[in-house]
């Protein structure tokens, strides 16, 4: 429940970040002075010839990123049926400060001599189109699964009628025991390849990721595992039909 917060901070947070990215294009210099100094501070001094389709890639995965936010905030608020359990203090600053640190990391992918204000010759690449596609694809999978887990818990005329675990059955689930965990991986991976796959700080991210996710899912397989007994013997944890 509390992860909404995470999201709520995205959207306002990532949203300005946006509309501040496409206003420094059509008013340059508008964010020279923090974003020269947020530059400076990450030691992002490359110069690249292809900047036009550095800050296209910049803008999509911004925008992905923010669309993926409201997604999951809407999901938080309208779809999900959450338990009482807490979250340590520790784990929610972090979330608040991840969301935040997740946008600058984006926004730093824009070349620093963006800001000279010439026209930008912007091109749809392979790469863009694979990448959004993949984005659409996972993110469509993610929300099915947590349509699936939050009707274990309703009634079929949509009303809560227990806050108890029950083995999903459906869509990702038939194969993994957290496809949501596993949607969520992808969508990072959507995004590494919508900047060009080469931009090693976003893989960094993909990384963080993949562990994160990772140790989320075995924990709750486990869970599976021991709270079931009947709990299907073929589906792995994380990724299908390997881990």
């Amino acid at each position: 429940r509390w992860f909404t917060h995470f999201y709520a901070v995205s959207v306002l947070w990532n949203g300005l970040l946006l509309i501040w990215l496409l206003q420094a294009q059509s008013l340059p210099g508008s964010l020279s002075s923090w974003l020269q100094h947020l530059h400076r501070v990450l030691d992002r001094a490359s110069q690249n010839e292809d900047m036009g389709n550095e800050y296209f890639s910049a803008l999509l995965v911004l925008l992905l990123l923010w669309l993926h936010s409201f997604r999951r905030l809407a999901e938080c608020l309208y779809t999900s049926v959450f338990s009482d359990g807490v979250i340590h203090i520790v784990h929610y600053c972090f979330g608040l400060g991840y969301y935040i640190a997740l946008g600058l990391t984006v926004l730093c992918q824009v070349p620093t001599n963006f800001r000279n204000g010439e026209e930008l010759s912007v091109q749809i690449c392979w790469y863009h189109i694979v990448g959004i596609v993949m984005y659409i694809w996972a993110s469509l999978h993610q929300h099915r699964c947590l349509v699936i887990l939050a009707n274990l818990r309703k009634s079929k005329s949509g009303k809560v009628i227990n806050l108890s675990h029950s083995v999903p059955y459906g869509d990702w689930f038939e194969s993994v025991s957290c496809p949501h965990y596993f949607a969520e991986l992808l969508i990072y991976v959507s995004m590494a390849i919508t900047l060009g796959f080469h931009n090693v700080t976003w893989w960094f991210v993909v990384l963080y990721v993949l562990f994160n996710q990772a140790l989320a899912a075995v924990l709750c397989h486990e869970f599976y595992q021991n709270k079931f007994s009947s709990y299907p013997k073929h589906r792995k944890a994380f990724i299908p039909f390997v881990y």
